[in-house]
């Protein structure tokens, strides 16, 4: 007897194109987190001082990055709905408005990295050998901040127009050159110096401009639409308004999410050594196992934008409720896969049998934990900011993490001082003490809005 799920021809339709947009995203933040690692593998061979400057002095881009999501945040939120519509102009407007503000942003990061470095290290540090070699790193890498005003938003906004292949394909040769070129001038390949800090700012710079010029370049040719720098540096009065609307709320959410999390670390770092080594191999796996996960929002984003610009909102809540059954989904396929590779995780690291107890616990709960997370991403971050709303999102994550798991982490840990792997769990609760509340703000639709409007 075969036993088969049968779907329909719009079924088909829905998950084909989804799965189009879930897997480019999918390899191009799995490449991101391999480079990552990759710039880190390589930096130790130079020695752990280089290692911890350069960790120091990335603390900037990691607030640049949450800098960004927030701001494409937003360019997804509008791009998508107005792709809907297949107004590029306002596509292009809202690019201007996105490029403009990020300029602001980069442009003061760009002179603090290259004029006061020094100042901006000892933010972070003391020692004076960390700070010199810290700063050297910064000098260069500073200015591809900028860089990123103008390549960050616009593959962005080809992404909310289904181009995501492309936007995949120009963020892989930036990041793959910027790890043949560390290579390079790490260890003074083809008979070049060894340049080793300061080289691997040379190669992050380089990627950059050739990523801003093959966005250029792509923008040259597209059929899509011509750039029009009279459209997209205009006075945009009620689109600018939109944009600071929807992108604020989301930009604070992400900030406090990734804060929040960074508390987490707090709590778990000061327990023990056994610990916090065990916590840290238990988030990279979690991390690069649930890259599909995260990817699953960014596609659901676009399709239901494009569908809600359309005006078509009861295929908007079809195409949302599908999205939450593959989410789901792939969010227990993503906790067996876990549980699957425990034994190769223990394999792959050196560390105490307290740690590696510590350690099978803690895949252990991430294994249903990414199931929650999954969801709520889908939720939150995809579905809501989709529809415009992305205020829900910031009211959501500020109660549950900062009223609720943040202060029980500290109650369980410092005052209760229970065992560590309780603490561990408590701390795992955030996804699920939110989800009666996101659940039942999707079942009212309140998020589901056409927010575009006739470019003046």
């Amino acid at each position: 007897m075969k036993i088969g799920i049968k779907m329909s021809r719009e079924q088909k339709k829905f998950y084909r194109a989804l799965f189009a947009l879930v897997i480019p995203i999918t390899i191009q933040n799995f490449i991101s987190n391999a480079v990552n690692s990759a710039d880190v593998l390589m930096l130790g061979y130079v020695g752990q001082s280089e290692l911890a400057a350069v960790s120091l002095a990335n603390q900037f881009q990691f607030l640049l990055w949450g800098f960004f999501f927030g701001i494409t945040s937003g360019v997804t939120i509008l791009a998508s709905q107005y792709w809907g519509k297949r107004d590029t102009d306002s596509i292009q407007a809202v690019m201007g408005i996105a490029m403009k503000i990020a300029a602001v942003i980069t442009i003061l990061l760009t002179i603090g990295a290259v004029i006061f470095p020094n100042q901006l290290m000892r933010i972070y540090t003391n020692d004076e050998m960390l700070i010199g070699i810290g700063s050297s790193y910064l000098r260069i890498i500073g200015i591809s901040y900028f860089l990123l005003s103008f390549s960050q938003v616009y593959l962005c906004a080809i992404r909310s127009m289904e181009r995501v292949k492309t936007s995949t394909a120009i963020s892989s040769v930036a990041l793959g050159l910027n790890v043949a070129l560390n290579a390079v001038f790490i260890f003074g390949f083809f008979g070049l110096p060894k340049l080793g800090v300061i080289g691997v700012a040379i190669a992050t710079l380089i990627a950059r401009v050739v990523e801003v010029i093959l966005c250029v370049a792509d923008a040259a040719k597209s059929k899509t639409f011509k750039l029009d720098s009279k459209i997209m540096f205009a006075h945009h009065k009620l689109l600018f308004q939109d944009f600071v609307k929807y992108a604020t709320p989301a930009l604070a959410n992400d900030f406090l999410w990734t804060l929040a999390f960074s508390t987490y670390s707090i709590i778990m770092g000061h327990m023990n050594e056994d610990v916090v080594a065990a916590s840290s191999v238990a988030s990279t796996v979690r991390s690069l196992c649930s890259i599909a996960c995260f990817a699953m929002a960014g596609g659901a984003s676009v399709l239901l934008g494009i569908k809600i610009g359309e005006g078509k909102m009861e295929e908007a809540k079809e195409y949302a409720t599908r999205s939450c059954h593959a989410t789901l989904g792939l969010g227990v396929l993503t906790g067996l896969i876990i549980l699957a590779v425990r034994p190769l995780v223990f394999m792959s690291f050196t560390l105490s049998e307290q740690a590696y107890s510590y350690l099978d616990t803690m895949l252990i709960i991430s294994s249903y934990y990414v199931i929650g997370q999954a969801m709520n991403t889908l939720l939150i971050a995809g579905i809501f900011r989709a529809g415009g709303d992305s205020r829900f999102g910031l009211i959501c994550d500020s109660i549950t993490m900062w009223a609720v798991a943040v202060p029980l982490g500290f109650l369980s840990a410092f005052v209760l001082k229970l065992p560590p792997m309780v603490v561990y769990f408590i701390l795992c609760l955030d996804e699920f003490w939110k989800i009666p509340v996101v659940y039942k703000h999707y079942r009212s639709f309140k998020w589901l809005k056409n927010i575009t409007r006739e470019l003046e």
